[in-house]
């Protein structure tokens, strides 16, 4: 399979894959604007300069990477859809997650990482009844906790060493 990808400026930096294998290829921001929502919420805008040519029967969803954890960014849709149509410029929309100034990534940096899934072609049929299953109508929370609590001697530490968590208990 092949994607084709149109730059779209000058320093629009083409996508890689970090390691053989991986699922997704990488972003590269090359310029940052910002919008206002409905909400009045700051969105920040990150551009690749790129556009592509996603094979048809294929979508391309733009997650972010992993290093989001290291910033105060969420993607506005969660995932990022794009469309075997689409040819214009792909771009991520993030909010900040901060009330303080966030730490966002800056043009250059890798942002976002784009993974071609191959969509199956189905029909839709409106039917009266639907197969009964073992979770049946079971939602948000239905599976239960199956994780134990912690004991006290196994409670995670956030912060600081062993030994002053020990010693804060102690006192």
């Amino acid at each position: 399979m092949e994607l084709k990808i149109k730059r779209l400026t000058e320093d629009a930096i083409l996508p890689i894959r970090a390691h053989k294998g991986d699922a997704g290829i990488d972003l590269t921001c090359t310029t940052i604007t910002q919008e206002i929502n409905e909400c009045g919420q700051l969105i920040i805008i990150y551009h690749t300069g790129l556009a592509m040519e996603i094979p048809e029967g294929y979508v391309g969803l733009l997650f972010p990477r992993s290093s989001i954890a290291n910033k105060s960014l969420s993607v506005t849709n969660s995932v990022g859809v794009i469309d075997s149509g689409y040819r214009g410029e792909v771009m991520a929309k993030m909010r900040s997650t901060t009330d303080v100034v966030p730490a966002i990534y800056k043009p250059g940096e890798r942002f976002a990482q784009l993974v071609l899934v191959p969509i199956p072609e189905y029909t839709i049929t409106e039917v009266a009844e639907l197969s009964e299953t073992e979770r049946g109508e079971g939602g948000y929370g239905s599976t239960g906790d199956t994780a134990e609590a912690p004991t006290e001697e196994e409670t995670p530490i956030v912060d600081g060493n062993k030994e002053e968590a020990e010693a804060e208990q102690a006192a």
